[in-house]
């Protein structure tokens, strides 16, 4: 599939700009929905059959749909790093997941590198996080420590209950630094705070924005309000009950983006919006989530645990209808807004700016796309486990003690057939590729030091 050329005078005044010279066009408004655990085949968009994402859809429908886009890790901190800091994340201290538990957290987020937020608010913009944090329990790694001016959700890694909001008997939900007890379902207070952030925007429209809206759902516990599993038992009895309990999950989260999605509307913000929807890994297989038509889940280097949903909305500057099968990295979001903002990215960026691709164009400059997630337990030993893809070629493995595994996605894009007995040369490439990047991220600690 070839990117469509996009026929956008706004888009190329945008780009002069970048470019230092003089435009009046205005800057874009920028908003990343995340969505968590959510899986490649649980987007109708991408093929699936029995469930039902219009509003998800609609993004799509109105601007480039990526089909070979990948998150920076299978689990949740890392790529939420990764994202927010155009780096890999052992590059920032987050190779694993950051939890309550001190003994079970395996990542320190860096507090001197600069997230997008620092820069897109140096450049004049207002900044926002609602919903899901992970990235920090305390100074100086709060949201609005780090770049945010403002924070509206949940400081941790995961619900024990979707109306409850507690984790392990502690309240995490914060109004910035104010400890808050709503009431609702979690899905739903997100959504509708994030509505009326963009409300409130449009009353502003001299200073543009910056909304990050980072769901928890449809990670585990699958806890879909109840009239939603109604409607999709009504239309699939047959469905076993853990699919159906998934869907319905995801069928409310699209419900709530599309509260979102009219906010924008109604502000009139959404011509001048560029709005990325993506997730931070694949589904996870035993609550029913689906990943099709890729291979593995959650936690894996498969591509069913990398692949995920992406596409890019923006009425005033990509064409709709538009895709790209463009293979890079959730993390490519943060030289893509730095440019398109007229700011020039860090040159220690790992992440690159899609720019070219949402012009319609290419990329034609290779690079490698590298994966690393570091774990707890015996499978795992607190050790961690790195996964490269160089052009058609994919090195793996889905833990610290197993032997690597090949394949060549070009002739076997649902690796099936594991090449690492049979092309050593190509194996030990790869795997200098990974010891390389494995010293650079050894560089930054991952553990706060305690001082």
């Amino acid at each position: 599939m070839k990117s469509i050329p996009i026929a956008s005078t706004i888009l190329a005044a945008l780009l002069v700009s970048v470019s230092h010279a003089n435009t009046s066009a205005p800057r874009p408004n920028f908003l990343v929905i995340l969505t968590d655990d959510h899986g490649y085949g649980d987007v109708s968009t991408y093929g699936a059959k029995d469930v039902r994402t219009p509003h998800i859809d609609r993004v799509a429908n109105e601007g480039m749909l990526f089909t070979t886009m990948r998150a920076n890790c299978t689990v949740c901190s890392p790529t939420r790093a990764a994202l927010l800091t155009g780096r890999y994340a052992d590059r920032v201290g987050v190779p694993g997941v950051i939890r309550t538990a001190a003994r079970d957290s395996w990542g320190y987020f860096d507090p001197k590198v600069p997230t997008l937020a620092d820069l897109l608010g140096g450049a004049g913009y207002h900044t926002a996080i609602i919903g899901k944090w992970h990235l920090g329990l305390e100074s100086p790694n709060l949201p609005n420590e780090r770049g945010f001016d403002y924070f509206h959700g949940f400081l941790g890694d995961m619900m024990d209950n979707y109306t409850t909001h507690l984790r392990h008997g502690r309240n995490y939900m914060r109004h910035n630094r104010e400890e808050i007890k709503p009431e609702g379902h979690a899905t739903d207070l997100f959504s509708n705070w994030a509505a009326d952030y963009l409300r409130g925007r449009g009353k502003l429209p001299d200073q543009p924005f910056f909304l990050y809206l980072a769901y928890n759902a449809p990670h585990f516990p699958i806890e879909p309000p109840a009239e939603w599993v109604a409607k999709v038992k009504q239309r699939a009895p047959a469905m076993k009950d853990v699919r159906a309990r998934n869907i319905a999950f995801v069928e409310h989260l699209d419900a709530g983006i599309g509260r979102v999605l009219a906010a924008l509307d109604d502000s009139g913000l959404a011509q001048n919006t560029v709005l990325v929807f993506t997730a931070d890994n694949g589904g996870a297989l035993g609550y029913g989530q689906n990943n099709d038509p890729w291979r593995g889940e959650k936690q894996q280097h498969y591509d069913g645990g990398l692949r995920v949903p992406f596409m890019v909305r923006w009425p005033a500057g990509i064409k709709p209808g538009s895709r790209s099968d463009h293979a890079g990295l959730v993390f490519d979001v943060f030289p893509t807004f730095a440019e398109l903002a007229g700011k020039r990215p860090d040159a220690a960026l790992d992440a690159r700016s899609l720019v070219p691709v949402l012009q319609g164009g290419t990329i034609t400059d290779p690079r490698d796309l590298y994966f690393v997630r570091r774990e707890g337990g015996l499978k795992y030993g607190g050790n961690s486990y790195e996964a490269l893809i160089r052009g058609d070629w994919k090195i793996l493995r889905n833990d610290p003690f197993s032997p690597y595994e090949l394949y060549h996605l070009g002739d076997d894009p649902l690796e099936t057939n594991d090449l690492a007995a049979t092309k050593r040369k190509k194996l030990e490439e790869l795997a200098a590729a990974i010891r390389y990047h494995t010293q650079r991220g050894g560089a930054t600690p991952w553990q706060a030091s305690g001082d």
